[in-house]
Order: C-alpha cells, then sequence, then structure tokens
C-alpha cells in the first residue's frame, strides 16, 4: 500500500517551567506514527517543506520514507506554543510559509490522501479542489490550523473556516477536536454541527474530544448514526501529536481493513499511548503497545 501525506513541517518552541524547548512539529508526529505502525510492504511519501538548518529534528523519521515530494526551502514555520492543562495550547508563529507545491503526476498510485492542515496555510483550496478533481481514492483531512485565522501579531485565534462547505465537500474523511468543530458549523448542538458537515459530503466524521474520547459520526440511509470509544489513559507525559497519531492510525487501519471499528479503536489505543511516551524513541514500540492492548 502506497500513501501520500501532505502538510507542513514546523519547528516547535515549547514553554515549559520556563524554559524554550525546541522540538520537531508540524506532519512529523503523523510521519511518525505512521513509519512505526505500517506493515514492511507499506510506503509512506512526504510532500512537504523542509529546511537545511534544522533538519536534523526531523531526519531520524523523514529519511525512512519516500521524498520524490520534498522540498527544501529557505525557512520553515516557528511556532512558539504554551500548552495548559484545561484548554486549548495557545499557537504564535514567527513565520508561515508560502503553500506547498503539488506537483504530482501519478497522484492515483497512492491508496489514500491524508492532508493534515498545520497552519493552515499548507494548501489552498483550489489546490484541494483539483485534487480532488483527480484523485479517485479516499482524501483524509485534519482541520488542524485551519480553524485559526493569523492576527498582525502572527498569533493563531478560532474563526469561521471561510468557505467551510467546499472545503469539506472536497474530502472523504474529518477530524477536528471540539474546539474546531465550532468553526466548521455555526450549530452548537453537536449531533446537529455533525450532521451539518457530513450533508456537505464528509462520508466520515471523526470528533476528537481529549481526554474523554473519540466519536465518529456517519450517515447511514439518510439517518445520522455514531460512534464513541472512551479515551484510553496509560500516561500523562506527552501532550504533543495524540491527534496526529491519532488521525494517522485511523486512516491507515481504514483503508487497510475498511473495519470503522477496529480502526477507531486502533487509533484510540495508539493516541493514548503517545500520551504516556516520554520521548520520541518509545515510539518504537508503538504497534507493539497498541495492539498488544487491542487484542
Amino acid at each position: 500500500m502506497r500513501m501520500l501525506v501532505i502538510g507542513h513541517t514546523v519547528e516547535d518552541h515549547v514553554y515549559l517551567n520556563s524554559e524554550d524547548i525546541i522540538k520537531p512539529g508540524g506532519i512529523f508526529y503523523t510521519a511518525l506514527g505512521l513509519k512505526n505502525f505500517i506493515d514492511k510492504e507499506d510506503t509512506i511519501s512526504l510532500n512537504t517543506f523542509v529546511q537545511k538548518e534544522n533538519y536534523y529534528l526531523f531526519a531520524g523519521v523523514y529519511e525512512g520514507m519516500g521524498k520524490d515530494y520534498l522540498k527544501y526551502v529557505e525557512r520553515i514555520p516557528k511556532v512558539y506554543l504554551t500548552l495548559h492543562d484545561f484548554k486549548e495550547r495557545g499557537e504564535t508563529y514567527e513565520s508561515v510559509s508560502q503553500n506547498l507545491d503539488i506537483d504530482i503526476k501519478d497522484l492515483n498510485s497512492f491508496h489514500g490522501i491524508l492532508l493534515n492542515m498545520i497552519t493552515g496555510f499548507d494548501i489552498t483550496l483550489n489546490q484541494l479542489k483539483e485534487i480532488r478533481h483527480v484523485y479517485n481514492g479516499l482524501i483524509f483531512m485534519d482541520v488542524h490550523t485551519l480553524s485559526r485565522g493569523l492576527d498582525e501579531n502572527l498569533k493563531r485565534n478560532f474563526r469561521p473556516v471561510p468557505n467551510v462547505d467546499e472545503w469539506l465537500s472536497s474530502v472523504d474523511i474529518l477530524q477536528a477536536n471540539v474546539n474546531e468543530l465550532k468553526t466548521l458549523s455555526n450549530k452548537r448542538n453537536e449531533k446537529d454541527a455533525a450532521e451539518e458537515i457530513l450533508r456537505y459530503g464528509v462520508k466520515i466524521f471523526i470528533l476528537t474530544k481529549g481526554e474523554i474520547g473519540a466519536k465518529v459520526y456517519m450517515l447511514d440511509n439518510n439517518e445520522i448514526i455514531s460512534i464513541f470509544k472512551s479515551s484510553i489513559k496509560i500516561g500523562n507525559k506527552n501532550m504533543l501529536g495524540c491527534g496526529d497519531i491519532f488521525g494517522a492510525v485511523f486512516f491507515y487501519t481504514y483503508i487497510k481493513t475498511k473495519d470503522l471499528c477496529k480502526s477507531l479503536e486502533l487509533a484510540n489505543t495508539a493516541a493514548g499511548y503517545t500520551a504516556s511516551y516520554e520521548n520520541l524513541n518509545a515510539f518504537n514500540g508503538l504497534k507493539r503497545d497498541v495492539f498488544t492492548r487491542y487484542n
């Protein structure tokens, strides 16, 4: 199986105990999850920008993946993250890269396309429409920072997603958290908002709820149905990348099995282990940990 991952690579600066900790960010965690979960015969290709000066942050993961669509640029975004225990993290950008180049002649050779809108400027709406026009397979989109505007101080604040119907009509599987959901619909009732999203053409809508769990919404014979899984509480040592790992494992498993319940179960378990890992080396055991817990 071949999968294409599209999204910006960023350098994260995490403020923790008055210390500025530099970490790999952006689609790094998506790539990290896939690298440590896919079967040996499967391949992942990255469509992203990287920077020579800080490539060492990402090399351990990116070097094991297809880099035909990886491009070096002068500067990638730096994101300054302020983490909170009980509310959405704060994000301020030092720079925002230009939209990614999508110059892929053989899109239909991929079994799935995972688009993670890391900065919200990863690709334009017109680029997504062109991909949808050409590509016949499943497109997964994580709303991520598409849900946030950009003010004069490069701070990201939630706001309604412009042309939301056009964005959503071009994707098959959509992932958002509870705050991002409010930027996709003005309906305050969760089920009503989910139904509106599905009426735009999304086939599967995944709503992640942090420590509570995750819910999947679908339409069945024009009726909305849902599946909920409580979160897997293993540890609380890491607050970065949980949603990215969740989406990567869900989409990969769904492409392989078309089993919605299994995909949700494995993704939920993977996110739980992501929160428990103290360092990146621990991800080497992600697949073993997930299937040990799942089975």
